[in-house]
């Protein structure tokens, strides 16, 4: 008994000595700093393909020559570049049982031209305002057929943003999508016996770039721990109360902090067996395009783990001093943090949202589809958050110390996978 008291003393003492490191080498005012910038209104949003995104990736390279990190192996410099392609309908024009369908009621989401009719072989679904649309929406866009898609007006709202996602185009890794196209149109129709829809596509090469520096390892160089979050947002939208710059400061600037100051704090402790890389992905709002790149570029058998930071600015429903996990029963990468963290006030859960399928939605997903141990740690309460994806997504609203906690915790609890004491078990590879 005696023995197991001093073991259990020495681990508490061990865990109060790398917290105090944590909390010493983490600092709220780098934080802050950091935060602030990538989330001002001098970065315009950050949306991909524009002058604001360009300004954050400097900003962040600067951090990363500033820390020491070195670039990647086969980049010049932190950019990891990568060329993606725009499509879309230029022009489209739809008629159901002769009647011309109004432009704002009708979009068409397609890499190629097309001209439609009844005999087409094309699928006509309609979604019911009883439909769960998200879920039966995805089901079309995976299946591979042409569809035809009705939908209630009590989906005014997705609608809109299908529709003006349409405008802007879908952005892909490849110059084709892949998929045959897509038409939804918004209304009621009891019986659709003659169709005809007419659209022109076109494709245009947009340059982009992944911003990624690592610090090799000391003893399993070969082997890789994987931080990542998004630097991208939304952009310029329409405005509320005269503001339209959407600053993304939750989304997901808070999680490019925790990258960058994780990226600092590891430098200084430099102590990883393993490689260490530090991932701000572009794209991720459109499609999670700069981590489907980065999957491409790395050996995922030889990456161990993948931390991906998405909106840890407010205190998460389980409380202060706690996170969740997405994912959580793919692999024991929950359970080994877990126990990390065993004396210390932070916990992290389950993912609380099973239904937001939060798995999938983040750039954890590029990776765990080939088998990576990939997992989002975030701590917003996406069931009530009234500024996700607004203009009113900025500095002021969130929790900075809530994200000093949510780093400091990571810091922490991935010190046995970085010094290759603990190594994840491997997640199905995911075929969606």
């Amino acid at each position: 008994m005696k023995k197991i008291v001093l073991a259990s003393a020495f681990i508490l003492a061990a865990c109060s000595a790398f917290s105090q490191d944590v909390n010493k080498l983490i600092k709220r005012k780098y934080v802050y700093k950091v935060i602030k910038t990538l989330s001002s209104d001098k970065m315009e949003g950050r949306g991909t393909f524009t002058p604001g995104i360009e300004r954050a990736a400097q900003f962040i390279e600067k951090q990363y020559k500033k820390i020491g990190l070195v670039p990647m192996s086969g980049n010049d410099g932190y950019r990891q570049n990568l060329t993606l392609f725009r499509s879309k309908t230029t022009s489209l024009s739809c008629s159901i049982n002769g009647q011309p369908i109004a432009a704002e009621s009708v979009c068409a989401i397609s890499g190629e031209s097309f001209n439609w009719t009844q005999d087409s072989g094309v699928e006509v679904n309609v979604i019911s305002k009883d439909a769960n649309f998200r879920v039966v929406y995805r089901g079309f866009v995976s299946d591979h057929k042409k569809h035809l898609i009705l939908m209630d007006n009590s989906f005014a709202e997705y609608f809109g943003h299908l529709h003006a996602n349409a405008i802007m185009g879908k952005v892909t890794v490849k110059p084709s999508l892949g998929n045959p196209p897509i038409v939804i149109v918004m209304g009621k129709f009891d019986d659709v016996k003659t169709f005809k829809v007419d659209g022109i596509a076109e494709t245009k090469e947009l340059p982009a770039f992944n911003i990624v520096g690592m610090i090799p390892g000391k003893t399993r160089a070969d082997e890789y721990v994987v931080y990542g979050g998004h630097y991208d947002h939304l952009g310029i939208l329409p405005a509320v109360k005269g503001d339209s710059i959407a600053n993304g400061a939750d989304d997901d600037a808070s999680g490019t902090t925790a990258v960058i100051t994780l990226a600092k704090y590891f430098k200084k402790i430099n102590n990883n067996a393993r490689t260490l890389v530090f991932v701000a992905f572009t794209g991720e709002e459109i499609g999670e395009l700069g981590s489907q790149h980065f999957a491409t570029t790395v050996n995922p058998d030889k990456v161990v783990a993948m931390f991906n930071i998405e909106m840890i600015g407010k205190p998460s429903k389980f409380g202060q001093n706690s996170a969740f996990i997405t994912g959580f029963n793919r692999s024991d990468f929950g359970p080994i943090l877990q126990r990390n963290l065993e004396g210390t006030p932070f916990k992290f859960y389950p993912d609380p949202y099973p239904a937001q399928d939060l798995f999938y939605r983040s750039d954890n997903a590029s990776l765990a589809k080939v088998g990576v141990p990939a997992h989002t740690i975030s701590t917003d309460q996406i069931d009530i958050d009234s500024l996700y994806h607004t203009v009113g997504d900025e500095l002021q609203t969130l929790d900075v110390d809530n994200i000093v906690a949510t780093i400091r915790a990571i810091a922490l609890s991935s010190g046995s996978i970085i010094s290759g004491k603990d190594t994840p078990t491997r997640v199905p590879k995911l075929e969606r």
